[in-house]
């Protein structure tokens, strides 16, 4: 198999797991929205394999075009695809790349209901407490937290 064969296949599988995650990064929008704890862990094991796959082929892909004489320094792979010639290959590269980037924003939309679900959570959790009303303290992370007016300093 030509070198430029196995680039190609390698794409190409990219392309169908990146459809496949973006599958699985729908799903656990919709487990998040709907507050089904029990889908999402099934979805995030699955979302790791299949990253770790894609993972594995991106060196792959690397030592390829490595192969093939791409140097790091020369620029983006996709640049040295084109400026090679190989019109089908950089085809795929960009559906791929595109394919990632839709992933990627899939995956940051789940992170920003992650987020609202956890401000709510601790919301919910300062009810609980009775901390409602009371005056809030942004922590090193950014998170915010209660500061309780029963606190006591000190005691004799």
């Amino acid at each position: 198999m030509a070198i430029t064969d196995e680039l190609e296949v390698l794409l190409r599988e990219d392309i169908r797991q990146l459809h496949e995650l973006a599958a699985l990064l729908k799903a656990e929008k919709d487990s998040l929205t709907a507050s089904d704890v029990k889908a999402i862990a099934p979805l995030t094991q699955q979302k790791n394999t299949l990253l770790e796959q894609v993972r594995e082929r991106a060196k792959q892909k690397i030592h390829i075009l490595v192969k093939m004489g791409y140097r790091p320094e020369s620029g983006s792979p996709s640049r040295f695809i084109r400026s090679a010639g190989l019109t089908e290959l950089h085809d795929l590269w960009a559906t791929a790349q595109l394919a990632l980037d839709e992933c990627q924003a899939m995956n940051s939309i789940n992170s920003r209901i992650v987020s609202h679900l956890q401000k709510r959570l601790h919301r919910l959790s300062d009810i609980f407490r009775g901390a409602t009303g009371q005056q809030k303290l942004y922590g090193a992370s950014g998170e915010q937290t209660s500061v309780n007016q029963r606190t006591i300093l000190a005691s004799a």
